[in-house]
């Protein structure tokens, strides 16, 4: 018996939406869930102690940087990422595949997963075979994280990637088998085959034989994972969905890794929100019904609904304490940047009938004290906070599927959501 092992509840009547129960050797996840980003075994901000209370069920670590820091071979002797981070629950790794994007071609271009229509790069922006094809629109560039958290090279070949630390500038080499190899000894419940996640401005001769070598290298991700019959019997592995910004390209992705044994899928990659729904049910059409499916790095409150429609089973996504260390918070009627002004004097709590801890005991007028006197405790409420709104969100969507009111929960939830602030 495969250690992951996936049971569907529940589906909704007119769309893939379901309700289901993954269940790994370190406990089940009740689906549709939220999968909190711990990028380097932490979720910023907050002790994994807390993790039950807020409603996280698993997270998601990073293997470029727990490589690099504190590297596998002592998370491996500390008994693994379980015992090494003090979290009893379900952990997944990626495989490092988003590195070889942000290190190479994403590097200093500031690439979002996301864009919305308005803010599309012009068509002179595209070479001409990206103007004959179908296509995902182009996400916009925007000011992040990712252009001073990596070295600058990285040098991709058919074998793997060789790049250096952002640490200290040393040079090191992924392939398909190291990535594996990284990951088995950190020991997550759920691994990834190693990817290439391309820039989505790249045209589409590119974006073609990058899905190609992806698929080349899952299929040796595969063998190498189950050649290792310990690992094999104690982690489940998932291969990743790419082909761009190409609805042609996804498809025949997302077939050609449906041919492989996979204990599920993750579709990575960048995506417009107007286009979202239309190619992720076509990719997951294209699924095995039976296999749990993880949209990667996306997960903000408007996003799960259309990925839950789409037959998305987990997400994971930084913004929830990204947003929360910057002052923004999750609210029935939008986000809020709660060091503005007019929370001075408002002292109700963040959210009104939110069920964290944060808006139990504390009102909107203490945070944005804690903002504007710059106390480290400030951003960790507001983490926790936001954490526990989107957990608490995907429940209630969970609920939905399997009491039969998906859509009418969904329009009513959103008809609300917009920006308060």
């Amino acid at each position: 018996m495969r250690p992951i092992t996936f049971t569907i509840e529940k589906q909704h009547p007119g769309t893939l939406a379901r309700a289901g129960v993954l269940r790994t050797p370190h406990g089940a996840i009740n689906t549709p869930a939220f999968i909190a980003v711990g990028t380097k075994a932490d979720v910023k901000g907050i002790d994994s102690t807390q993790f039950p209370e807020l409603g996280v069920q698993a997270i998601i670590s990073n293997t470029y940087h727990l490589y690099l820091s504190p590297g596998e071979e002592l998370i491996e002797k500390a008994g693994g990422l379980h015992r090494f981070m003090g979290w009893g629950g379900p952990i997944m790794t990626d495989s490092g595949g988003f590195q070889v994007f942000s290190l190479g071609e994403g590097f200093g271009k500031k690439i979002s997963k996301f864009s919305k229509p308005e803010e599309e790069l012009s068509s002179a922006h595209l070479g001409s075979s990206q103007r004959e094809h179908p296509t995902i629109p182009l996400p916009v560039f925007f000011d992040e994280d990712l252009a001073t958290s990596h070295g600058k090279l990285a040098i991709v070949d058919d074998d793997g990637v060789t790049f250096t630390s952002h640490v200290d500038g040393s040079l090191h080499r992924f392939t398909p088998e190291r990535s594996i190899e990284i990951q088995h000894k950190l020991g997550a419940d759920i691994i990834y085959a190693f990817d290439e996640c391309t820039s989505p401005a790249a045209e589409y001769k590119y974006q073609k034989e990058a899905m190609d070598r992806t698929h080349e290298w899952a299929a040796r991700s595969l063998r190498a994972h189950r050649g290792n019959i310990e690992k094999n019997n104690a982690q489940g592995i998932y291969g990743i969905v790419q082909g761009g910004r190409f609805a042609d390209l996804r498809v025949e992705s997302a077939k050609e890794l449906a041919n492989m044994d996979f204990d599920g899928y993750g579709i990575g990659g960048s995506f417009s929100k107007h286009d979202i729904l239309g190619i992720l049910d076509k990719v997951n059409t294209e699924l095995p019904t039976d296999k749990p499916r993880h949209l990667l790095g996306i997960g903000e409150p408007e996003d799960m609904f259309i990925g839950v429609a789409a037959g998305i089973d987990t997400f994971d996504c930084v913004l929830p304490t990204r947003n929360g260390r910057n002052g923004g918070l999750y609210t029935a009627r939008g986000k809020i940047q709660i060091p503005n002004a007019s929370y001075i004097n408002d002292f109700g709590p963040i959210d009104e009938g939110c069920d964290c801890t944060v808006c139990m005991h504390h009102t909107r007028s203490y945070v944005h004290h804690l903002f504007r006197t710059h106390e480290m405790l400030g951003p960790i409420l507001a983490s926790m906070h936001n954490i526990r709104f989107l957990t608490r969100l995907v429940e209630r969507v969970r609920q939905s599927i399997v009491e039969g009111n998906f859509e009418e929960f969904r329009d009513g939830f959103l008809q609300k959501y917009q920006n308060e602030a």
